[in-house]
């Protein structure tokens, strides 16, 4: 664990584990106490990453306000504080659109990157009208629903406490994060850079639909797609054994890709 410098802020980290590098990013609610499923049980194949965004967690939260804009220069002081190379980096939800920036600003260091339940702020009319269209459904819900199943939250009371509460340890806010997408990248961008992109999706994602997921995928040359049955939004949470076993798969993947390249 430690602090990288970015922009005068200092981010907080930690890495566990051995092996090709995954760096977790996580997304609104989140920091990166969240991903104790994921460290867990990845720890023992792989170099595990996790940081908390200023304003997250343990890194700066001393700024009157934040500008998301400056998130991937966080994820990008982590990697060169470390000197890590060959990352896989994961994205929950709005972390993707910070992952994807940063994959596409230093693609040396990166092996690929992982959008769960995101766009990765994309830019594409089409795709643009579809997570509109999702939004809409999507706030006619209470956010825990929008983020858990029923099911869950009335069979893992406990877990959905523990969920709401890691919020509460957080400086930054959703408005904090609106224009993180703002100027995203094109489908040609994502294209030229060479760095190969995965969609993680779940068919019961209340946020973003697994059609739009799926279009996505369609219209982005050479990308994965895992689309993941009766999984929600917040499925590293819920079902870490499939989030984690969906990371797993595309991380031998991309070990496998270069071991013959």
């Amino acid at each position: 664990m430690g602090y990288a410098k970015s922009d005068g802020s200092a981010i907080y980290y930690e890495v566990h584990g051995s092996g090709p590098a995954v760096l977790l990013v996580h997304g609104s609610g989140g920091h990166h106490a969240a991903w104790w499923q994921q460290v867990a049980a990845l720890r023992d194949r792989y170099t595990v990453v996790t940081v908390d965004l200023r304003g997250f967690g343990n890194s700066d939260s001393s700024m009157a306000e934040f500008d998301s804009l400056e998130f991937p220069g966080d994820i990008t002081a982590v990697l060169e504080a470390e000197d890590l190379t060959d990352v896989m980096l994961v994205g929950q939800s709005i972390g993707a659109v910070a992952a994807l920036r940063v994959a596409l600003a230093c693609p040396e260091r990166i092996s690929g990157v992982v959008l769960a339940h995101s766009l990765g702020g994309l830019s594409h009319p089409e795709l643009s009208d579809l997570v509109a269209a999702d939004r809409a459904e999507a706030v006619k819900l209470p956010v825990i629903d929008r983020l858990l199943s029923k099911d869950f939250q009335e069979n893992e009371k406990a877990r959905t406490f523990l969920f709401q509460q890691m919020g509460t340890f957080n400086v930054a806010k959703m408005a904090d994060l609106r224009n993180l997408s703002t100027g995203g990248p094109t489908i040609e961008e994502i294209t030229a850079s060479g760095v190969p992109v995965c969609f993680l999706a779940g068919e019961k994602d209340a946020v973003i639909s697994p059609a739009t997921v799926t279009r996505a995928h369609e219209l982005l040359p050479g990308s994965l797609l895992e689309l993941v049955p009766d999984a929600p939004h917040s499925m590293y949470w819920e079902a870490p054994e499939l989030f984690n076993a969906a990371v797993a798969r595309v991380r031998d993947t991309l070990t496998e890709r270069k071991a013959h390249s």
